[in-house]
């Protein structure tokens, strides 16, 4: 497709049409709710829906959005911090740092919150990632904007699967009870603003995070810090089956955005990935401070990732309180 020079590469990934009788529709939300919730009839089609195949047939389309809309933001708000909550993870090996994309073989926590998000988007089958955070339902899944809601509708038959593996669900397909996103999202889809977050239904009697674990989060945090990113994109070289991470030193956006810049070669379908702060290589475990967001077409090979300001930290309490 024609693309403006300075459009915006976001990072979500699409596959083959489906019956249109499978997309189910969400309930209606009042205007401003900044989410969207699915009935337990909607939730039952989704987890039927989402066969292996389904799974695997998802492939990579890049969306474009326009930076002309980007405003400054002021980050003035005190730090606030989360601690993770997954159990002692067994000792691994470091990594390299930086890393500008490749396979996580470390091991620890984060192979267990970090998953694949699948959905509907306008009638066909999608992905994107997602990681399950600390929270009060101990069923808290955060993600990117666009991955929830894009162009204007919400998606659905959507599900986080944790440790996702070529089809199989190792630790279960949790169906959606509520997305949610920012305001700024759902109003006009601004990129600095490109967070989303869902509420998962339990699965077999028990919430997802005594199940995967759960990583930190930090709003207000700051910019220009080590940071390590992770996700599962499906566009070449990658094809969607592995836990793919990069590493380095991140800085502020010096283009169109206030978003952190990380240099990464992830692709579509990553977007939602999580980046964490304060990271720690032996146990997989740290303090999420953004997710994959989009990429500039002109700019190849670097990540971009919106700050987790006080807006975030609004839609992380709205939705762990859900």
């Amino acid at each position: 497709m024609r693309r403006h020079r300075f459009a915006t590469a976001v990072l979500l990934s699409l596959g083959a049409l489906v019956a249109g009788g499978l997309a189910s529709t969400g309930a209606a939300q009042a205007a401003g709710d900044t989410g969207h919730s699915f009935t337990a009839a909607q939730q039952d089609r989704t987890a039927a829906f989402w066969t292996a195949d389904r799974m695997r047939s998802a492939t990579p389309l890049d969306l474009t959005a326009s930076p002309g809309a980007l405003r400054q933001v002021p980050r003035t708000a005190a730090p606030t911090t989360i601690a993770p909550t997954t159990a002692t993870a067994t000792a691994v090996s470091p990594t390299a740092f930086p890393q500008a994309g490749g396979a996580w073989t470390g091991g620890g926590a984060v192979v267990k919150t970090s998953g694949r998000v699948f959905f509907t988007f306008q009638g066909r089958t999608a992905s994107c990632s997602g990681n399950a955070v600390t929270s009060q339902n101990a069923s808290t899944v955060i993600t990117a904007g666009h991955c929830v809601k894009y162009q204007g509708a919400w998606h659905t038959n959507w599900i986080f699967v944790p440790a996702y593996d070529n089809g199989n669900a190792p630790y279960g397909q949790w169906t959606a009870t509520k997305t949610l996103t920012t305001p700024q999202w759902e109003a006009s889809e601004d990129i600095n603003y490109d967070v989303g977050a869902a509420v998962v239904a339990p699965l077999n009697g028990q919430t997802l995070t005594s199940v995967t674990g759960a990583q930190g989060i930090q709003f207000n945090g700051g910019y220009n810090k080590p940071m390590y990113a992770f996700g599962f994109p499906a566009a070449s070289p990658y094809d969607g089956t592995k836990l793919i991470y990069c590493a380095g030193n991140t800085s502020k956006d010096f283009l169109f955005s206030q978003d952190h810049s990380l240099a990464c070669n992830m692709t579509g379908g990553s977007s939602g990935g999580p980046w964490f702060a304060s990271f720690n290589e032996t146990t997989g475990t740290g303090l999420q401070a953004s997710v994959n967001s989009f990429g500039y077409n002109f700019l190849p090979n670097r990540m971009f990732g919106p700050y987790f300001g006080t807006d975030a930290q609004n839609l992380y309490n709205k939705a762990q309180t859900s």
